[in-house]
C-alpha cells in the first residue's frame, strides 16, 4: 500500500495497470520554475515537494508517499500547461515537425528513506496546422497537459514516433516506478 500525492486521473490509471495497491492524497505542492534550473532539476524537486507535501499530511509516516511531475522540453524551454486557447494552439504549433523531450520525474518516501529516479523520452511531432490545433482545443484534452497535449487521448495523433518511455509521457513511468517501489520492498508481480 502506497499514498500517491497527485491529482492527476493519468497517474492513477498507471498504478491500477500496475496492480498497486493505493490511497490518493491531493498534493498543493506549488509548481514554480525556479531561475537558472535545469529541467531535470525542476521535475525532480516537484516530486520531491509533492511527495514531502503528502507525507507530512499524514498520520501513519511508514507509509511510502509517492509525488511525481512531468515537464515537456523544446530546445531548451519548459512547456507548462497552458493558461488559455492562444496559448495551448501556439504551444503544440511550436512542436510541428520537432522532436522534444518528456522528461518525468517520481520520488517515493516514507520516514526512513527517500528515492528518486528520472525517465527521458524523445517524441517527434508530425506537421500539425491551426486548424487540427484549434478542433484538438475543442476536445478538451490540452488545458490540463503539459505541453498541450496528451499522448493517451487524440494527442496521439500528432506524434510519429517515441524514443523511451510511453507511460513516462503520461507522467508516471511505468518501468521506474517498479525499481522504486521494489526498494521499498512492494512488489509487483
Amino acid at each position: 500500500m502506497i499514498h500517491l500525492a497527485s491529482n492527476s486521473p493519468r497517474r492513477k490509471e498507471l498504478l491500477q495497470q500496475m496492480g498497486v495497491s493505493f490511497k490518493v492524497i491531493p498534493q498543493y505542492a506549488e509548481e514554480i520554475h525556479q531561475l537558472n534550473e535545469s529541467p531535470e532539476t525542476f521535475v525532480s524537486r516537484l516530486a520531491l515537494d509533492k511527495a514531502i507535501d503528502g507525507l507530512s499530511r499524514q498520520l501513519n509516516q511508514k507509509i511510502p508517499v509517492l509525488g511525481s511531475d512531468t515537464a515537456v522540453i523544446l530546445n531548451g524551454t519548459i512547456l507548462g500547461k497552458p493558461e488559455d486557447k492562444e496559448q495551448a494552439i501556439t504551444m503544440l504549433l511550436s512542436l510541428s515537425e520537432q522532436t522534444h523531450q518528456v522528461i518525468t520525474a517520481v520520488a517515493l518516501i516514507n520516514e526512513q528513506k527517500t528515492e528518486q529516479i528520472l525517465s527521458k523520452t524523445d517524441v517527434s511531432f508530425s506537421k500539425l496546422s491551426r486548424s487540427m490545433c484549434e478542433k484538438y482545443w475543442q476536445s478538451g484534452e490540452p488545458p490540463d497537459k503539459a505541453g498541450s497535449y496528451g499522448i493517451q487521448g487524440q494527442g496521439a495523433l500528432f506524434i510519429r514516433n517515441i524514443n523511451g518511455s510511453y507511460s513516462g509521457v503520461m507522467g508516471l513511468p511505468i518501468y521506474e516506478t517498479r525499481i522504486l517501489l521494489n526498494k521499498f520492498n512492494i512488489h509487483v508481480l
